[in-house]
């Protein structure tokens, strides 16, 4: 009898060791549905990934150094394909389609960019920046292209546009600082303080 009792002893201490040690029970506080995971569409994924690209290379303003006195202000840097097809992308998507549905394609892309505003603002101060004067730089993209639609219900059809144009304004503004810039201090870099003046 003991004997028995120590082997049914043995086999359910054996048993809840194993449960415990495989993850078959929940331990810890219980979540309800938030605890099994949720698929999510690499639509969505794509698009926070656009979004950082977005923010990390075209949504950031630069302080640039002042302008020498004399120097022409001329903007140097017209936009990239790349942020013109960022552009378009928002203005008129083709991502997210559904395949064998309704699916959207450019093709044979040919961009062409213009300046039409290029001036600069008088000095202003700024909080957070100092004495800083505004460069304003437009500039206006035209986009051709050939848009293919591939219809794939009811009726399977491919439309085809060859002379597809989409004009994209892009602004290019940018801050140059005002005054005699300190560039070789540690501390916050702006105007040079005037030297203190003895009485006479």
């Amino acid at each position: 009898m003991k004997r028995s009792i120590l082997k049914l002893s043995l086999i359910l201490g054996v048993g809840l060791s194993a449960l415990s040690s495989t993850g078959c029970t929940t331990q810890g506080p219980y979540f309800g549905p938030l605890l099994f995971p949720i698929p999510v569409s690499p639509y969505y994924m794509d698009a926070k990934e656009d979004e950082f690209h977005d923010h990390e290379r075209y949504e950031r303003a630069p302080i640039l150094p002042p302008i020498p006195p004399g120097a022409p202000h001329v903007a140097l840097d017209p936009p990239s394909d790349d942020e013109v097809m960022q552009a378009l992308e928002r203005a008129r998507p083709v991502e997210g389609g559904l395949p064998f549905l309704h699916e959207v394609q450019r093709n044979n892309v040919r961009i062409t960019k213009e300046k039409i505003a290029d001036y600069v603002d008088p000095p202003r101060v700024m909080p957070l920046v100092g004495p800083v004067q505004l460069h304003h730089a437009h500039y206006k993209c035209t986009v051709y292209y050939t848009e293919v639609k591939r219809i794939g219900w009811p009726i399977p059809h491919t439309l085809r546009d060859e002379d597809t144009r989409e004009v994209i304004y892009i602004d290019h503004n940018h801050l140059h600082r005002v005054g005699n810039i300190q560039e070789d201090l540690p501390g916050p870099v702006g105007p040079t303080p005037l030297p203190p003046q003895t009485p006479l």
